[in-house]
């Protein structure tokens, strides 16, 4: 009865409609890095690998939100540390993304050096020899570090006491099914342009790299990292998205100018 009281407020599907489209801006990486993941798959295992890693992200997502009471104990400090130079109290919230930002620039340079240094044939038989459930894995374990973000977004954004629990925790699990659903859809038309054409999945490459030292800096931030009496600051998305958006549409001029010329 909550829930449906909730859903006859305007305010009530405002935060949905915008928790959506939160979720699917803050999911974009997620998808970059789940094109390139599932491309070491076999071609006829690659749709399928989408599908389960996306729908096998969203369950650990809306674990995360019914887990709320435990993320917020996450971003306790479990300890501090001071000396004359540096100085922080770590969480196990900056522990989580820390780790996430290390494998996730660990995974993105080895990609690179796979696509410079190995040759294609080694690369098939790589595909072929590739795990489908460690690629899974890979994936739900990273989406669970991008999911922080989107997680404490939300219910920073819904409010407990206007729409009570039931009430806000169905609209905030909503978001997050029809977000993953949208990136569902459109999953394979992204993969499918990323893998072919080399150009723009060594620049998501790069990106991804960027994003890992990002988690890397926010990690530090949450930590109230101290380094000779300056705190490390937050780097904004906003930034990080602008710095992608631009440097996409160069390519796709770059693109239109290569076919130009031939």
């Amino acid at each position: 009865m909550e829930i449906i009281q909730t859903f006859l407020l305007p305010g009530a599907w405002i935060a949905l409609l915008t928790l959506v489209f939160l979720e699917v801006v803050l999911g974009i990486d997620n998808i970059v890095f789940l094109s390139i993941m599932t491309s070491k798959l076999p071609k006829e295992k690659q749709a399928h690998g989408r599908t389960v890693g996306l729908l096998l992200a969203m369950v650990a997502r809306i674990a995360l939100l019914f887990g709320i009471s435990l993320l917020m104990q996450l971003t306790k400090p479990l300890f501090s540390f001071g000396t004359s130079w540096v100085s922080g109290s770590v969480s196990g919230q900056a522990i989580i993304i820390l780790v996430g930002g290390l494998f996730l620039m660990y995974k993105s340079v080895t990609e690179v050096h796979e696509k410079l240094e190995v040759s294609e044939e080694t690369v098939a038989v790589k595909s072929k020899n590739n795990s489908f459930w460690a690629i899974i894995a890979q994936i739900v374990a990273l989406d669970i570090v991008f999911s922080f973000d989107s997680v404490l977004t939300a219910v920073g954004m819904v409010s407990f006491k206007e729409y009570g629990y039931q009430g806000a925790m169905a609209i905030m699990v909503l978001a997050v099914v029809a977000a993953v659903l949208m990136m569902l859809f459109f999953s394979g038309p992204i993969s499918k342009f990323v893998n072919g054409h080399p150009t723009i999945q060594m620049l998501a490459l790069s990106f991804l790299i960027l994003i890992g030292l990002m988690l890397i800096i926010e990690a530090a931030h949450l930590s109230h990292l101290n380094i000779f009496g300056y705190q490390v600051g937050e780097i904004p998305k906003g930034y990080i998205y602008f710095a992608i958006g631009f440097s996409l549409l160069v390519e796709f001029l770059n693109g239109k100018l290569r076919k130009r010329s031939k």
